[in-house]
């Protein structure tokens, strides 16, 4: 008999991708969602899936998602790099982290799977090249949002100590098709209406399908208390947009957006906000980040899964490819495969 699953954030961009895998590959799956979640990336195995409707800050109702479940992925998690969101995504992050380990815990789980970012780990212009020893470092690098995953990873360490086994995933900028109006999903949209600036740092990308895969494997597999990187490639801002206007057909940025350029539109993005009661499109935090270049090692997770990333260049051809798709069938959103 197939364990029984519990998910959170199973309706969002990553979490849709892993729902939908643990559905094909036989799982009796139990997701977490809310009144305003939209189920559009899983329409078709919605039908398969237990719907819990709640909120990880609501214990009494993870006890109950929790009763009768052999593993638990905990992918939920709040986004935001506008300082009037700041205090509600830490609490999401980091309480909302500790009550699903708690409860795991108590409710003797097999097995926690955490989905952390790469912003979790420690980061300085001292230390360029990233891995899974780097250790974490006070700095202005450092956005809240990283900060926060970082305080729900010292939660799920907890959690092992007090016997709760888990695998922790840091993956770098997911790349593939989802709604086109969040995520890294919403490049492919403004690349496709125009982009005209590009940054100068350098990142890693990774395709939302092997996240999810990899996640998979790490849950069924032997190994516990460890984390990974997954990053497939590293590259610089510039190459990246190359790419999605390549496969888009559109013409690629082409101007370079300067620190100085930088610091007028956050700050005019600021004001914008401010006066409308909209989130401003560029922040301080994202306008800083966007200079910096970091290479993420990946070494780790291909060693001990012996395990094959698809390209970037792989991942943007093919959700270009469905977001085109998309665009003719005048849908906000687009799935990859699986």
């Amino acid at each position: 008999m197939q364990e029984k699953i519990f998910i959170t954030g199973g309706t969002g961009f990553l979490g849709s991708y892993i729902t939908r895998m643990l559905v094909k590959r036989g799982f009796q799956v139990r997701a977490m969602k809310r009144a305003t979640s939209h189920l559009d990336m899983l329409n078709d195995v919605k039908d398969q899936i237990e719907w819990v409707e709640g909120d990880i800050l609501d214990v009494p109702f993870l006890e109950d998602a929790m009763e009768g479940i052999d593993k638990v992925y905990h992918a939920a998690a709040m986004v935001a790099f506008d300082p009037r969101d700041h205090k509600r995504m830490m609490k999401i992050n980091q309480e909302g982290t500790a009550n699903v380990v708690n409860v795991a815990l108590h409710r003797k789980v097999k097995k926690l799977a955490f989905v952390s970012s790469i912003a979790a780990i420690g980061r300085s212009s001292q230390t360029p090249i990233v891995h899974e020893k780097t250790e974490w470092e006070t700095s202005k690098i450092n956005s809240q949002y990283a900060i926060s995953k970082y305080l729900a990873e010292q939660e799920v360490w907890r959690g092992t100590a007090e016997g709760l086994p888990a695998v922790i995933i840091n993956p770098s900028i997911i790349v593939g098709a989802g709604c086109w109006n969040d995520s890294s999903c919403k490049l492919f949209k403004q690349v496709d209406e125009g982009l005209k600036f590009y940054t100068t740092g350098a990142t890693g990308f990774v395709d939302v399908r092997d996240v999810a895969d990899i996640l998979i494997k790490l849950m069924e597999s032997n190994i516990e208390n460890q984390r990974y990187i997954l990053n497939a490639d590293n590259i610089t801002y510039f190459d990246f947009f190359q790419f999605l206007a390549k496969y888009l057909e559109k013409e690629p940025p082409n101007i370079k957006a300067t620190s100085f350029l930088k610091g007028i539109v956050w700050r005019v993005e600021w004001l914008r906000s401010m006066i409308t009661g909209s989130r401003p499109l560029i922040t301080k935090e994202t306008a800083r980040s966007s200079s910096h270049s970091f290479q993420y090692k990946n070494e780790k997770i291909r060693n001990e899964l012996d395990y094959h990333f698809r390209s970037l260049e792989t991942s943007i051809q093919e959700t270009a490819k469905v977001y085109q798709q998309s665009k003719i069938a005048n849908k906000n959103y687009g799935v990859l495969a699986v």
